[in-house]
């Protein structure tokens, strides 16, 4: 190995060690309220905090979901001016158990899906907005 390559392996070794663990994953939002009734009355998850109506946080497990609407820390435009903003393809997958009646729940409460339900061999998952267009995904792991 030469001199280069070792001084590279280890770079990305050094550069690596400095992230502790996931924290969480944040959405954009354009009313936090209503981001918070969504995900705490529709899908279950717990308030951890919130100081409306910029920021809140809401968990299942060790999963951190931060909520970010206008105003917030996490929102503000970046230094070439672009403004961060709700949806994408990038999504929170969720675990759920017998996803086919947990979509028929949803559905009943007129949650918008993005497509049907997929199945495939690593399990089953559906795609799910938000209030403002960020997606979700619950996924049902093949039983074992």
């Amino acid at each position: 190995m030469t001199q280069t390559a070792r001084q590279s392996d280890r770079g990305a070794t050094d550069s690596q060690s400095f992230v502790k663990g996931l924290w969480g994953v944040r959405y954009q939002v354009k009313d936090v309220s209503r981001s918070v009734k969504f995900y705490t009355e529709q899908l279950g998850l717990k308030l951890d905090q919130q100081n409306l109506p910029a920021f809140a946080q809401v968990s299942v497990g060790n999963l951190k979901l931060i909520l970010s609407g206008p105003g917030a820390s996490g929102s503000r435009k970046m230094p070439d001016g672009r403004q961060q903003e709700p949806g994408g393809w990038n999504r929170v997958i969720l675990q759920v158990d017998d996803l086919p009646a947990r979509i028929e729940t949803l559905k009943k409460a007129g949650l918008h899906f993005r497509n049907e339900m997929e199945v495939g061999p690593g399990g089953k998952q559906i795609q799910l907005d938000d209030p403002d267009g960020n997606p979700i995904e619950l996924f049902e792991p093949p039983a074992r």
